[in-house]
């Protein structure tokens, strides 16, 4: 066999010049035939083998109401000082945004079987932003600083009867009382710096303004007023953040007065994102094309019933009439303007797996209030010549009106005074007389909720964790300073709260607030209206952005870390 030779030039060029004029126009669509399928071979074998990583670089802006005083996890309390917080420091665990907790600061955890001891392992390699190393000394001196009770830290109920103990440089014990459920969800507050904090009041540390923590960034420029109020801070990557360096380059909050100041910043173009918007201003830059998105809060708002002050509410029928009578679908159409959710359980609807949904009927309203009145009038109560209800009951032996009236109080909120206003017409239909008292905030807690001076009270509760409920509906929180504001006492309500405060097994703790909430639900202390929706303008560039588990607004910040802006194409061999 002879050994394969290629044509040299001259063969080539002969064999091309013999070529007729049909030959070349046969061998031009061919080459070109050739070249076509080459080059989309090649590309869809380069699309096979490349993925979109994320691009470090970029830069956001984001517009935030108040200003920062107290940026450490001790103190944080208002919106500002909670936003710079989640982003400049690192706890033991780490909520990610689907509501799961991630070791951050720590390697590995492990709990007794008991449930009263944990303990935790520090990773390796781990440093605060000025260097310098974190160690089991520095989370020993955070958590003392949150339960001294002279710091009063907003923390300190989280960490009441646990006691912490540094076992070595990269370890701690932290033994409880009693088993509780949601102690690891503590653990995510964010550690502080000993060294920087140790030898001067909190209050008045330096390092309230200029913090200094282990998370995903850091300060890098401050800009202030001539009077010495802060701006905005620009914050860059920590690039030595245990869970990988950030890939936004620069994250910049501007802080202003009010949310209508807010509002113009993002028309003006002075900030990328706003958030904690209310629903009209939302609306209104839906209408410029502005990006809105919306989360459900785990906010529980209501009517809570004081049966001490007034006496009506003993009577179920009247709380069933009010229940039915009430348009809650109009309320979150009209008041919340569709961000928000109706509700009939004192469980928040972000906590799905504890909440057995009632079915909706299908019965008109119309007939729904034909039968409400139905119900009230076979109770004894009818319309007076002023069109009120009124019932004739017997007190010592002698017979006497009672009329169907109570007032309903609240703050001064303007959704709250809207929605009070709409379940006074809903209730005036049927007869009852309503009055409806406002408050200013402070004045509200002070004069009404503390010393329960109300009949009924309109408020929202907030649930951070399952554990929450016990403070709202246990009998020994019904005085001041506890919140159970419908001063309800049921026996087997406080021992399912009880029993599910300590159980750590998830499935039977599902259970034990199952049947705690068949109990409300029965007794009806309260009537539950709707939960409102966190609600803020998503910017277009930003990706792996996304809100699916809010408890407070700045939880928005806890995956920043994982935020990009810029990509790029790369082979899948060099991904990481």
């Amino acid at each position: 066999m002879r050994n394969f030779k290629l044509p040299s030039k001259k063969e080539i060029n002969f064999i091309l010049a013999s070529f007729s004029k049909k030959e070349w126009r046969l061998f031009a669509v061919l080459a070109i035939l050739l070249v076509l399928s080459t080059v989309l071979i090649l590309e869809n074998i380069n699309r096979h083998f490349m993925v979109t990583v994320p691009l470090r670089g970029g830069s956001i802006s984001e517009g935030v109401v108040g200003v920062p005083r107290f940026i450490n996890p001790v103190l944080a309390n208002s919106e500002a000082d909670l936003n710079m917080t989640t982003l400049i420091y690192s706890g033991l665990m780490r909520k990610i945004k689907d509501g799961a907790l991630i070791p951050d600061l720590a390697s590995k955890y492990e709990m007794s079987s008991n449930g009263l001891v944990y303990t935790f392992t520090l990773k390796d390699n781990l440093f605060f932003q000025d260097g310098k190393p974190v160690t089991a000394d520095d989370i020993l001196f955070t958590i003392n600083k949150v339960k001294d009770g002279i710091i009063a830290s907003p923390q300190k109920v989280n960490w009441d009867g646990v006691n912490v103990e540094k076992i070595n440089e990269k370890t701690i014990n932290f033994t409880l009382k009693q088993p509780y459920a949601s102690f690891l969800e503590n653990t995510t507050l964010g550690i502080m710096p000993a060294h920087l904090w140790e030898n001067s009041p909190m209050e008045l540390n330096g390092a309230n303004t200029n913090p200094i923590g282990s998370g995903p960034y850091m300060i890098s420029k401050v800009s202030k007023q001539p009077s010495g109020i802060i701006d905005s801070y620009t914050l860059s990557p920590f690039k030595k953040f245990i869970l990988g360096e950030p890939y936004i380059k620069n994250i910049t909050l501007r802080f202003y007065q009010n949310e209508d100041d807010l509002v113009k910043a993002l028309v003006d173009k002075k900030v990328d994102e706003i958030s904690s918007i209310r629903p009209i201003d939302a609306e209104n830059l839906k209408e410029k094309n502005y990006q809105i998105e919306s989360a459900v809060l785990p906010r529980v708002f209501g009517l809570f019933f004081n049966q001490n002050v007034n006496q009506l509410f003993t009577d179920k029928t009247i709380i069933s009439a009010i229940n039915q009578a009430i348009d809650k679908d109009r309320i979150v159409r009209d008041v919340l303007l569709g961000y928000g959710t109706t509700i009939d359980s004192p469980i928040p609807p972000t906590m799905m797996e504890y909440r057995k949904l009632n079915a909706k009927t299908d019965i008109s309203r119309e007939n729904l209030l034909q039968k409400v009145q139905d119900d009230l009038s076979k109770a004894g109560w009818k319309k007076n010549t002023d069109g009120f209800l009124e019932k004739t009951t017997t007190q010592n032996k002698k017979k006497t009106p009672v009329l169907l009236e109570f007032s309903i109080s609240t703050g001064n909120v303007p959704e709250l005074a809207k929605t009070a206003k709409l379940i006074k017409g809903n209730l005036t239909t049927l007869g009852m007389k309503v009055e409806i008292k406002t408050f200013e905030k402070g004045n509200l807690n002070q004069s009404v909720i503390r010393p329960r001076k109300y009949d009924v009270l309109l408020f929202g509760q907030i649930i951070n964790h399952e554990s929450d409920l016990f403070a709202f509906w246990h009998s020994t929180q019904r005085k001041d300073p506890g919140l159970n504001v419908a001063m309800y006492t049921n026996v087997k309500v406080d021992k399912i709260l009880e029993d599910a405060f300590v159980t750590i097994d998830e499935k039977e703790r599902i259970k034990k607030y199952g049947q705690f909430e068949e109990e409300i639900v029965k007794d009806m202390p309260a009537i539950f209206l709707f939960s409102p929706n966190f609600i803020y303008t998503a910017s277009k560039n930003i990706k792996n952005f996304k809100i699916s588990n809010v408890i407070t607004p700045s939880d928005r910040y806890l995956n920043a870390y994982s935020w990009y802006i810029d990509t790029e194409n790369v082979w899948r061999v060099f991904a990481k």
